[in-house]
């Protein structure tokens, strides 16, 4: 044997050097430092905040929000082959997180000037809110590409969940922060926890309802730091215009291979719209429950920790459940779950549960102290619990019927079909709503997302059967 084959030969059996635990804790905190935004500004505060205060009546809050949710969205599909098959082909990262990042902080920043009664503020705010949304989510795309270079392909998972599970956690913090020191009520003028706003801030100006926007964008910045600082981009493997010709080489060769895999291609097809009409209940029911309820930003936000606990509780429950059952009786038991949610919430307004009358929510009186309230906030909870069980157990699948030489392509193909439809639910939200003046007729169309998902999933075969 020749020396040179010889060395060859040891380099091919040298191990893999993955980065230290400093560089892995660095690259979760992305996940920390993001999740305000989707937290404070698209769910439980701005968005509700927008909806009632700032556009002309929520319904038509409703319609404006959903309408920069599907625009936003719609960029995001059509670049999303390109930069995945950039952060794939090209190896750099970083630059990407930076630029990305930073249209995040100038959007979140740009919505203090969204003052409550001010008409011409809004075409601004939503030019500022869809800008944010395709940085934050970029910025994702191209973090989340960082994965395999971190830890050995059998801890990706386990990766994956923790950085999911702290983005958690940082959502419910940044959340509290909000309402229990720097939100009040126009009404007593004092915040959740019984005390005057930090700062100054003025209740009647909702003031502590605008600072969500540079809170997430200070937050951002501070807590993006430790990944830049200390996780490890790589060299580029391939100048950008190579990447990109290689990058969608190799989706081409995915795609056409696709077809020859049907239970994989109907599985890929009912995440995509699933995945659609969760994201599209997520973004919306913080607005609907404002407009239906006249809920303030203390109780859409006490709202959003308690769905937030229960995500989180669901979603460590589901993947018990995911190993004794398998990921597709989660799916399917996590969509029911949804659509129960979905008829009930329909079926509830202030002076009714499910056909019901009750007595209506008094002015000023407890948090959540009508009936119809607490059956909003169980279904909501209902949701909750649903929701992190059914994305998690969506990876599980993919995992058990996807090839296991090609996986890492086909999870890129699984999160392009997550975000490739992801302007169709609001848009029909929006449109819906607009036609009716009516925010329970758009969101009724959220039935249609999970009732088709469903459909799809009885046809995928595989070893979850």
């Amino acid at each position: 044997m020749s020396s040179s084959l010889a060395e060859g030969i040891a380099q091919t059996r040298e191990p893999i050097r993955y980065p230290s635990q400093g560089a892995v804790v660095g690259w979760i905190l992305f996940d920390w430092a993001a999740q305000p935004y989707f937290t404070l500004i698209t769910t439980f505060i701005f968005a509700p905040y927008f909806a009632t205060y700032v556009a002309p009546d929520p319904a038509t809050g409703q319609s404006m929000w959903g309408f920069a949710t599907a625009a936003s969205g719609f960029v995001i599909a059509l670049a999303s082959p390109v930069l995945g098959a950039i952060a794939d082909a090209s190896g750099r990262r970083k630059p990407w997180i930076a630029l990305f990042g930073a249209m995040l902080v100038i959007g979140s920043m740009l919505m203090w000037f969204g003052k409550p009664g001010e008409p011409h503020t809004i075409l601004p705010l939503l030019i500022a809110y869809a800008i944010a949304t395709i940085g934050v989510e970029f910025a994702t795309v191209f973090n989340n590409a960082m994965m395999p270079n971190l830890v050995p392909p059998e801890k990706i998972g386990r990766l994956s969940g923790t950085g999911w599970a702290t983005g958690y956690v940082g959502g419910i913090l940044s959340l509290v922060l909000v309402l229990g020191f720097l939100a009040a009520s126009p009404d007593t003028g004092k915040t959740l926890l019984g005390i005057a706003p930090w700062f100054g801030l003025d209740p009647a100006q909702h003031e502590g309802d605008r600072i969500s926007g540079p809170l997430t964008a200070v937050w951002f910045v501070v807590f993006v730091l430790p990944m830049f600082l200390l996780t490890p981009d790589f060299p580029a493997k391939l100048a950008p215009r190579a990447a990109i010709r290689e990058g969608l080489r190799e989706l081409r060769e995915t795609l056409r291979d696709l077809p020859r895999r049907r239970s994989l291609a109907i599985f890929l097809l009912a995440n995509m719209i699933y995945t659609d009409g969760l994201v599209s209940l997520f973004a919306f029911g913080g607005i609907y429950a404002t407009g239906t309820f006249g809920w303030s930003t203390i109780q859409i936000g006490t709202f959003g920790i308690i769905l937030a606990i229960a995500a989180t509780i669901g979603a460590f429950v589901g993947g018990r459940l995911d190993d004794a059952f398998g990921s597709k009786r989660v799916i399917a038991g996590s969509l029911l779950l949804l659509l129960v949610a979905i008829a009930g919430i329909l079926l509830i307004d202030p002076s009714h549960v499910l056909l019901i009358e009750v007595t209506p929510p008094q002015p000023g009186g407890a948090l959540f102290a009508s009936p119809a309230e607490r059956a909003y906030l169980l279904l909501g909870c209902l949701i909750g619990i649903a929701g992190g069980p059914l994305q998690a157990a969506s990876r599980t699948l993919l995992i058990r019927i996807a090839p296991r030489d090609r996986i890492a392509q086909y999870f890129g193909l699984f999160a392009l079909t997550g975000k490739v439809t992801s302007f169709i639910g609001p848009l029909l939200i929006a449109t819906v709503t607009a036609l009716a003046s009516s925010q329970k007729a758009g969101m009724a169309v959220l039935v249609l997302f999970f009732v088709a998902g469903l459909a799809l999933l009885t046809q995928v075969r595989g070893s979850a059967d």
